[in-house]
């Protein structure tokens, strides 16, 4: 979960780095030993995991002077080749979302108007990415990293130690929610991405936990809360007077049931001071599809609620500056509000009956493939593995045709969607890809812009199937069909998709509103009478909400 943007010094790219000297580095052996040699041994709070982990250690190729300097740079070479080792798909079920630099200073930058903390805790610390930059502006600050995933907590030692920090900081490889974090005199600042795990792979016992916990702050808990609400909940146990922190999230406790927890504990003990929410449009993470929110809070001396929360929307990373701004929200109004979402944008004559669409769903271009020619086809024209061909809808025509339901199918074209890792295909099943990929590249499908700018240029990467399709450029009002076929869309349709999960009733009452109400007037028109929608003006479509009707 993410947010941005700090400084007019920051470059542009949400990615850490780029050209890492930790590129060299293609094992899990050789990041530990990397690890070992920037000074990890040097950070204390050490787990028998970790000291397994350093008996297997090999050598880093090519040293570890260009590391250093990386680190001494303010990059995360070891934390870059974390990611790259352990893919999106293998870091997932962990939560496991790195960071990029813009948000992690923008965070760190609010903390420091703040007196300065005695101790910061980074939970979920991942290679340290907030520990490190906090200690930097921190200088007398104690850290506290904790990360369970043993590799990770090895990395985030040898972040520390390489950054000059070893001396100050303790790496606790445990479970953040009942770690021993010790005590600190003075105030204590939490600085962090808590991971966002969905609630289907939490264990029971610690949905059990959720629901104590939180009856010890008087409140109720529901077993649906990912995992970085049960991450605000356990900093709220441990929060004392002039203790403050600053968390990245997905948004979605804005809105949902589960999340009314969080939203409770910031009116409550956590002192919600504000919420800074990157438009959904916009892609914090890289490798992670979500809308994040920045959430600051301090106690205050003595405690007590807070009177009002700041609420603000950024349309990208760049806008969340030094998280400043935003409109005062009453904390009574904060209580009534079944959703924050729309608290975070400027006041707009909305119907009191009416949402904007965006509040319900995300929208989503579909993929671009670079090049229908070659990645889309028609049954039996390619020597595929059908797991591999994916029915789409690939032109406007197909969702104008469905009406209010995509029913099948059967008529629509294939688009090939290959992994980016070949090695995972059974080996007949590879040499028909193999095959595929060399025609692919005599007609020039891998040298072109988009291709060149994929992690793996034969990987078109489409989006899961959306429950709503839209067309979004024509000379006529935007179509929607409810895809109850399960088709994917490529980049001349929107997908919809729902915040949280919505009965079949609603989403037929609200397809047939948007077929209602939605009109050429509410797009940008060019120049021949073309009418287009991005996805931030679809989500700007009021229509009736969908939870009001009866039956």
């Amino acid at each position: 979960m993410d947010g941005r943007g700090a400084t007019s010094a920051v470059a542009p790219t949400l990615r850490w780095m780029s050209g890492s000297p930790g590129d060299g580095i293609t094992t899990e052996p050789a990041l530990a030993g990397a690890a070992l040699a920037l000074g990890a041994r040097d950070v204390p709070g050490w787990s028998d995991a970790e000291t397994a982990l350093a008996r297997v250690a090999e050598p880093p190729p090519g040293g570890v002077a260009a590391l250093r300097a990386a680190v001494a740079a303010g990059d995360d070479p070891l934390g870059a080749a974390f990611c790259r080792l352990r893919g999106p798909e293998r870091r997932r079920p962990d939560g496991a979302t790195y960071t990029p630099r813009p948000i992690v200073d923008a965070m760190v930058g609010w903390a420091g108007r703040r007196p300065a903390p005695q101790r910061v805790v980074d939970p979920g610390a991942g290679s340290g990415r907030f520990a490190v930059a906090a200690g930097r502006r921190f200088p007398r600050a104690g850290i506290v990293a904790v990360e369970r995933d043993p590799l990770a907590a090895l990395v985030c030692r040898g972040h520390l130690a390489a950054a000059g920090l070893a001396g100050r900081s303790r790496v606790v490889a445990d479970d953040y929610r009942t770690a021993d974090l010790g005590r600190a005199d003075g105030a204590t600042l939490y600085l962090g991405n808590p991971p966002y795990v969905r609630h289907h792979q939490i264990a029971p016992v610690w949905k059990e936990w959720l629901a104590l916990a939180a009856r010890s702050h008087g409140l109720e808990a529901s077993g649906l809360a990912g995992l970085h609400v049960h991450f605000f909940l356990a900093t709220a146990g441990r929060l004392r007077p002039g203790d403050a922190g600053a968390f990245i999230t997905s948004s979605e406790w804005l809105d949902t049931n589960y999340g009314r927890l969080v939203r409770d504990l910031l009116l409550g003990p956590l002192g919600g001071r504000a919420i800074h929410v990157v438009d959904p449009t916009a892609t914090p993470f890289e490798d992670a599809a979500v809308t994040a929110a920045i959430t600051c809070f301090a106690v205050a001396e003595p405690p007590r609620p807070p009177a009002a929360m700041r609420l603000r929307r950024v349309e990208d990373v760049a806008g969340l500056g030094d998280l400043e701004g935003g409109r005062e929200v009453d904390a009574d109004v904060l209580r009534g509000a079944r959703r924050w979402t729309p608290l975070t944008r400027a006041p707009r004559a909305v119907p009191p009956d009416h949402v904007e669409l965006g509040e319900l769903c995300r929208v989503h271009r579909g993929a671009v493939t670079g090049r229908n020619a070659t990645w889309v086809v028609r049954a039996g024209e390619a020597d595929l593995p059908e797991d591999v061909l994916f029915p789409a809808v690939t032109r406007a025509r197909e969702i104008f045709d469905a009406g209010r339901t995509l029913s099948s199918t059967a008529h629509l074209r294939l688009v090939v969607d290959l992994p980016a890792e070949l090695d995972v295909l059974a080996p007949e099943d590879r040499r028909r890809v193999e095959r595929f990929l060399r025609d692919a590249r005599r007609a020039g499908a891998h040298d072109g812009y988009i291709a060149r700018t994929r992690r793996a240029w034969w990987s078109v990467g489409l989006r899961r199937p959306a429950p709503i399709l839209a067309t979004y450029m024509a000379r006529r009002p935007p179509a929607f069909t409810r895809n109850a076929a399960g088709a994917r869309h490529i980049n001349i349709a929107h997908g919809l998709y729902p915040r949280t999960e919505l009965p079949e009733p609603v989403l037929a009452r609200l397809v047939e509103s948007l077929r209602r109400t939605a009109s050429v007037q509410d797009g940008r028109t060019y120049a021949g009478g073309l009418t287009k929608f991005e996805p931030r003006e679809m989500e700007r479509l009021t229509v009736p909400d969908p939870f009001l009707a009866a039956g």
